[in-house]
Formats: structure tokens, C-alpha cells, sequence
């Protein structure tokens, strides 16, 4: 049981204060040695402490920190003829989603976008059909509209960029600027929804701020990192994702899919 609030956010604790900050900065080095990972990662451990209500909009600001870091870092490797067509498809995603937030079951979602990164990640020519202009303005709009349910959506993203980045300082980078765009749109639907996280802007400040130092020493790590270290790491780290997507949501959502059929039921 949490006894303090410190610096008056409410249930957080100073060790819980300092193992956040430590976390944002261990995940945020992750995402950008494998290409995603990092806000699933965070995300899991934040949930352990934070109701969905607060967990959703607390984590997208954060990881628009961890964005917004991240393409400034590494602007020259940024793929520009994504920025446009994704913000656009993002901020559609965000209208439609607002409109379904908390109606959508997060379970079947998750079981799709498992299916959808195995397929792509080990059929890749399907992730580079079409121009990328209309490609990455569907990404932006599914990554936003899929988000408002279930926060970190990364790893769409990056699957569809592993066809399109010819180095990986290109997935990097695009993947931060791209997941800001996508990130930025939700918050303005947050806020018409009337979810507020201020009292915990002191923890969000912070948690932004390790996420830069985390950026800032993973992008050294980066560069000396082998190309195709990177692309293995990359389909090594996308479909342990994808499973692990596919068996919470067949774990959570088969028995009551069983139960409405009245399968093995006498």
C-alpha cells in the first residue's frame, strides 16, 4: 500500500517516483536498439501501478516525450515523405477513435495487431504495397484509432517502416517522429474526452526527461550497431511482441468466445 504522494502526485511513492524515472530510461534505449519494444515495454510496467483510465493518457505523454527526443536527434535520418501523409491519417484515427473509446473490447485488438505484425514482419513485400503516401496515411490512421484503446501501437508502425528505412537510423528516427504525430493526436482527443493527468504532470516531466537521456545514449549505441544486427534483433523482438499479443488476447477473450457459443457446455 502506497502511504505518500510525493511532490503531491497522488499513489506515488519516492522508490516509485525513482524506479519510473529508471524505467523510462531502460525502455527508451530499448526501443531505439530494436526498433520497438520500449513504450510496450513501459507500458507494462506502468500498468502494474496506474488504472486504465489514468495508465492510457499518462503513458502517450510520456511517449510523445520519447518521440519528440528522438526526431530531434536524429532529424537527418528522418523519412519526410511519411510526416504528412501519417499526420492526416493520425488525426482522422483520432476523431473516429474518440468516438469508441472504452466501447472496444482491448483484447480483440490486441489479437489482431499480433496477427497483422507476424504476417508483415515475416512477409515483408506486404508492408511496402502501395505508394507510401497512401501506406503511411493507413498506418497513421490505424496506429491513432487502435491507440485510443491500447496506448502503444509502436510496433504497427515499425513494421511498416522496416520496408520503407534503407539504414536503421532511418526506422529510428521516422519511428520517433511518426509515433509523436500519433501520440499528439491522441492527446487532443484525451482532452475533449475531459481526461486530465495534471496532478501528475511532475512524474510526467520527469519520466520525459530520462526519455531524452535514454535517446540521447542509445543513439551511440546505434550507430556501432551492425545493420544486420539490427534487422535480426528487429524480427526477433517483432514477433516475440506479436505472440505475446496473441496469447493474452486468446487467453482473455476464447473463454468468454466459448462460453457465448456455448462450447463444452452441456
Amino acid at each position: 500500500m502506497i502511504e505518500q504522494n510525493f511532490l503531491g502526485i497522488p499513489d506515488v511513492s519516492f522508490s516509485l517516483f525513482v524506479l519510473l524515472c529508471i524505467a523510462t530510461v531502460f525502455t527508451t534505449l530499448v526501443g531505439i536498439l530494436t526498433g520497438t519494444a520500449g513504450g510496450l515495454a513501459l507500458l507494462a510496467i506502468m500498468a502494474i501501478f496506474f488504472p486504465p483510465a489514468i495508465l492510457v493518457p499518462m503513458h502517450t505523454f510520456v511517449q510523445l516525450g520519447v518521440g519528440c527526443s528522438r526526431t530531434l536527434l536524429m532529424w537527418r535520418f528522418v523519412l519526410k515523405n511519411t510526416l504528412f501523409p501519417f499526420s492526416v491519417g493520425a488525426v482522422l484515427g483520432a476523431m473516429l477513435g474518440a468516438q469508441f473509446f472504452i466501447s472496444l473490447p482491448s483484447v480483440m485488438l490486441q489479437g489482431i495487431i499480433g496477427s497483422m505484425i507476424l504476417f508483415l514482419t515475416w512477409l515483408p513485400k506486404l508492408s511496402i504495397i502501395g505508394s507510401t503516401g497512401w501506406r503511411f496515411l493507413g498506418v497513421g490512421f490505424g496506429a491513432t484509432f487502435i491507440g485510443m484503446f491500447v496506448s502503444a501501437t509502436g510496433t504497427l508502425v515499425s513494421v511498416f517502416l522496416a520496408g520503407a528505412s534503407e539504414k536503421r537510423q532511418n526506422h529510428a528516427s521516422t519511428l520517433g517522429a511518426l509515433m509523436s504525430l500519433c501520440h499528439l493526436a491522441k492527446l487532443v482527443a484525451f482532452g475533449l474526452l475531459g481526461t486530465s493527468v495534471s496532478e501528475y504532470l511532475p512524474l510526467i516531466i520527469s519520466m520525459i526527461f530520462c526519455a531524452f537521456l535514454g535517446n540521447y545514449i542509445g543513439r551511440y549505441f546505434l550507430n556501432s550497431m551492425p545493420e544486420q544486427w539490427f534487422r535480426i534483433i528487429f524480427k526477433l523482438f517483432m514477433t516475440v511482441l506479436a505472440l505475446r499479443l496473441l496469447y493474452v488476447s486468446g487467453s482473455e477473450y476464447m473463454p468468454h468466445l466459448l462460453k457465448q457459443f456455448n462450447i463444452f457446455h452441456p
